[in-house]
């Protein structure tokens, strides 16, 4: 009898740990909101590493959701001005230079942003991480002295997504995205992001610096660096407009 008890108490410890794990989309949840919150306003400084060059592009975004964000470039004086909108299904680039308000296309949501390895869709957030994909945990695994949940993301079938898959390491402690590989269709290695300098920003710890390295151009890589995050500030809908592309400064 005493054997029986053993198993049945066993048996209820395991079924409460197998209860408190998180789903593979619940983790990739987490640590988007963790990113994202209901909205947020961030000051950026990306820096564009070439084997002969380099340059730096300073950027302020706004974002809520996953249907608006919004992009001003404060530096350099050459792009100084120009403006990239999504909201909902449209994305929209002003160029104050010419005076000319764009369409973009949804083909170039893979193209390099601003000559970087950083694409149109990792500014915008064109592609939803939690509703566009399917999620499969892989397991756990260190990732950069990090204890991780390793994630393969699949796009559904319909989801308009320039990746063939994702893989994402996400720390078990604060759901940060420590790595992500990118993947194209062929299942061939496209870039890599790595993510580290933990800092506190607004009401949360998140990772500020970010290294995006693609995979078949040695030498090649675009540094990110969060300067300022403010989450969960009131933004308007109305914000995000074309109207508000032409004056935002």
């Amino acid at each position: 009898m005493k054997f029986f008890k053993v198993l049945f108490i066993l048996a209820i410890v395991d079924i409460s740990a197998h209860a408190q794990q998180p789903t593979a989309k619940e983790i990739v949840k987490k640590a988007y909101d963790l990113m994202q919150g209901k909205t947020n306003e961030s000051v950026i400084t990306m820096t564009i590493v070439r084997p002969t060059w380099q340059r730096s592009i300073s950027f302020k975004t706004w974002g809520k959701g996953n249907e608006f964000s919004l992009a001003l470039v404060t530096d350099p004086a050459k792009e100084k001005g120009q403006v990239f909108l999504k909201r909902k299904n449209e994305i929209w680039n002003w160029v104050p230079s010419i005076q000319r308000m764009i369409k973009l296309p949804a083909s170039m949501m893979s193209q390099g942003w601003m000559g970087s390895d950083f694409t149109n869709d990792d500014l915008l957030k064109a592609a939803s991480i939690v509703e566009d994909y399917e999620h499969t945990l892989l397991g756990s695994e260190v990732c950069n002295d990090v204890e991780c949940y390793k994630i393969k993301l699949v796009p559904k079938p319909n989801a308009a997504i320039v990746w063939g898959s994702l893989i994402k390491w996400i720390s078990k402690k604060g759901y940060m995205q420590i790595k992500t590989e990118f993947y194209d269709e062929d299942n061939q290695l496209v870039k890599t992001e790595s993510a580290s300098i933990i800092k506190n920003m607004s009401d949360r710890d998140i990772p500020t610096h970010f290294e995006i390295i693609p995979a078949d151009k040695p030498g090649n890589k675009t540094e990110v660096d969060l300067e300022k995050v403010v989450f969960d500030k009131q933004i308007d809908d109305s914000y995000f407009s074309q109207q508000n592309m032409k004056s935002i400064r």
